[in-house]
């Protein structure tokens, strides 16, 4: 690979893992990982400047802006970010070059907290505008009403001044994040992965009462601009705030030396897990106002002040047990049960351990010490065992050689490290096979959930698939038992299961379960059969002509279709007036044919999916994602970074009415 191309490559994961973070509030690496990203790509470009560009992340300031709480600002005072260290060499290296820079600095030590950073604007003592970081320079999202309503933010100053904006970091204290999500459980709604993803959704949505609701917190770490007051150092500023009733960063601290800095560091960390919010490290910052002038910004950062990163947590716990579940497919996975521990503001005792050969090659125990962290900040895995502190007489783990559900034996797959219990009518794998044709990407049967898939299977209702269209032969009966409640509840749920009946026929191959056929390969499959009859019959040739299916996954067609077991399914089925057929439409043709979309934005004139359904329906494709591939963005109303990156890869950009012309 060129180093043009690697930096290419660079450049496209940082901006997907930044619009991640910024713009979905739903990041997928951790920050620490993000960070060695972008310091790959800075040390790049370094001994690279001519391959510099102008898009280029280690020159773009947070991400773009997300139009969703309200309507757009311009920044007063750019909302830089910082300059990331990550070791004590680069620390020692930037105080001491301050030292050699300045009179006589002082540094102020304050925690970085974990959050989502927000400026407030004083008009004459009284709170006029709240906004986001949006772009960082240009402009942010105006969240004035849901600022409103955090118990921190101050409405009115004391002693008011014509103009004060000031800069703080908006965050949810691991109290209100737990209540939150066991409110999200009750509700049976998703659950929030961290406090900073939910203090960040939180800001951004459009009900102020749920703000309220949530108890967001906020500290002020900055002052922005002034009129009518000035102030000398960063701490005089400070003590002014706390006399206005505005909360700044709590203990922070004052350093002349390198050594000083560096212990204040060690002081915060070891004090880490103590505190009742998330940080994620550490602010070095000049506190002397005229130095911080003296010294200015890059274009992306202030030369006065740096970030030292923590290293990603990880802590050690007992693992107190190894649990083995069954898929719907028979894979069998083991998972680790350990003392309950704190990890990125969340308490953790599970991780999935894959497979035998995971578990072999760490050679985890039942008894053992190990050392977990979470990937991403979210998911929580196992790193390693303290194997020092291993207790005598702990045994190798094995994945039983019988299933531990149905008690078939198992077998491991040719050239896998998958353990699988090959008994077809096993009720671990009938669970979840049910689970999957009743969900959302499938048959979509609103209202049944597993607890009544585990009860109907249980009370032998249900033995495969098909059977759920047989529930209407049960009423009665399961309204004496109240299976599913009284008879309204079972009404409405018979209902919702004759309705899926006329579903496209794409849901139902993607409810049968067929292993490597998810909702994408079911769509691309119907849109080249014409129905599920006539993929029975199919071969393995005429399979692998299928966009998007290759020789496994044809395999595993027509392994599925070859049981009879299967067969016999479909034909119950059809029987139950399930549809298996692709509809026709008169208006089918293939002026599409080769083009990818991709739909962003609000239509008005039609709905996304009504959008979607124009597209397949004349040969087109549709992508969840802008790449170099997309032929076309359709952009709506509020269209967001979909339409930036489609603007940045020169993609073309349509409207509804030009979607219409087009065909």
């Amino acid at each position: 690979m060129s180093v043009e191309d690697r930096i290419n490559e660079l450049k496209t994961i940082i901006k997907y893992h930044s619009d991640r973070y910024y713009n979905q509030d739903n990041p997928e690496t951790s920050d620490y990982e993000y960070d060695q990203l972008m310091l790959t790509l800075k040390a790049i470009e370094k001994e690279h400047p001519e391959l510099v560009t102008l898009d280029s992340p280690t020159l773009i300031v947070g991400g773009g802006v997300k139009r969703k709480a309200g309507v757009l600002v311009k920044h007063n005072v750019p909302m830089l970010s910082l300059q990331d260290v990550f070791t004590k060499e680069d620390i020692y290296s930037y105080v001491n070059r301050m030292i050699e820079q300045l009179n006589d600095p002082t540094f102020i030590v304050e925690l970085k907290i974990d959050g989502l950073s927000m400026a407030l604007r004083y008009v004459d003592g009284k709170l006029t505008v709240a906004v986001t970081r949006g772009d960082g320079i240009i402009q942010g999202e105006d969240v004035t009403e849901n600022a409103k309503v955090i118990k921190d933010v101050v409405r009115k100053l004391k002693d008011p001044i014509p103009y004060l904006e000031i800069r703080g970091e908006v965050y949810m204290s691991t109290e209100a994040f737990n209540k939150v999500n066991e409110q999200q459980e009750l509700l049976e709604k998703k659950i929030f992965a961290n406090p900073r993803n939910c203090a960040a959704g939180t800001l951004r949505q459009l009900d102020s009462k749920i703000t309220k609701e949530r108890e967001l917190s906020l500290f002020i770490f900055n002052v922005q601009d002034t009129k009518g007051i000035e102030f000398k150092t960063h701490t005089e500023s400070y003590e002014w705030l706390k006399k206005q009733g505005v909360k700044v960063i709590e203990n922070y601290v004052k350093c002349k030396t390198a050594d000083e800095v560096w212990n204040a560091i060690q002081a915060t960390s070891e004090e880490r897990g103590n505190l009742a919010y998330d940080i994620d490290g550490v602010v070095i910052k000049i506190n002397n106002l005229e130095d911080r002038k003296e010294l200015g910004n890059t274009s992306k950062v202030p030369k006065w002040a740096i970030a030292y990163k923590f290293p990603p947590e990880e802590k050690e716990t007992k693992l107190i047990d190894i649990e083995v579940s069954v898929g719907r497919t028979g894979r069998i996975t083991p998972t680790a049960i350990f003392e309950p521990i704190r990890l990125c503001g969340t308490s953790v005792s599970r991780a999935i351990l894959h497979n035998q050969d995971f578990i072999d090659d760490l050679d985890i125990r039942i008894g053992d010490i190990i050392v977990v962290y979470k990937s991403g900040e979210i998911i929580p895995k196992i790193k390693g065992v303290v194997k020092e502190k291993r207790f005598e007489g702990t045994n190798k783990f094995k994945i039983p050689d019988i299933c531990p559900v149905c008690g078939t034996p198992t077998v491991r797959e040719k050239d896998t490290a998958d353990i699988k219990c090959i008994n077809p009518n096993c009720l671990a794998q009938l669970e979840r096979r049910i689970i999957n044709f009743v969900g959302r990407n499938a048959m979509d049967i609103k209202g049944f959930g597993s607890a009544y898939v585990k009860e109907l299977i249980r009370l032998q209702y249900i033995k495969d698939i098909a059977d759920v269209y047989s529930l209407f032969n049960y009423r009665d009966e399961l309204i004496k038992q109240g299976i599913i409640g009284k008879e309204k509840n079972t009404d409405k749920l018979l209902d919702a299961i004759d309705k899926s009946k006329g579903n496209e026929a794409q849901r139902l191959l993607t409810g049968l379960g067929i292993p490597n056929i998810g909702k994408v390969a079911a769509k691309s499959i119907m849109k080249h059969y014409r129905s599920i009859e006539e993929l029975k019959n199919t071969s393995l040739e005429d399979l692998q002509n299928v966009s998007d299916i290759g020789e496994i996954s044809a395999l595993c067609i027509l392994k599925f279709f070859e049981d009879n077991k299967n067969r016999e399914i479909i034909d119950r089925l059809k029987d139950y007036g399930v549809n298996m057929a692709v509809e026709d439409t008169d208006s089918e043709d293939n002026k599409f044919d080769g083009l990818t979309f991709v739909v962003t934005g609000t239509l008005t004139s039609m709905g996304r999916n009504e959008a979607i359904v124009m597209i397949e329906n004349h040969g087109g494709k549709v992508a969840g994602s802008v790449s170099k591939k997309t032929s076309y963005v359709l952009a709506g109303e509020n269209a967001g970074s979909k339409l930036t990156k489609a603007q940045e890869l020169g993609i073309t950009v349509i409207s509804e009415e030009e979607l219409v012309n087009m065909l």
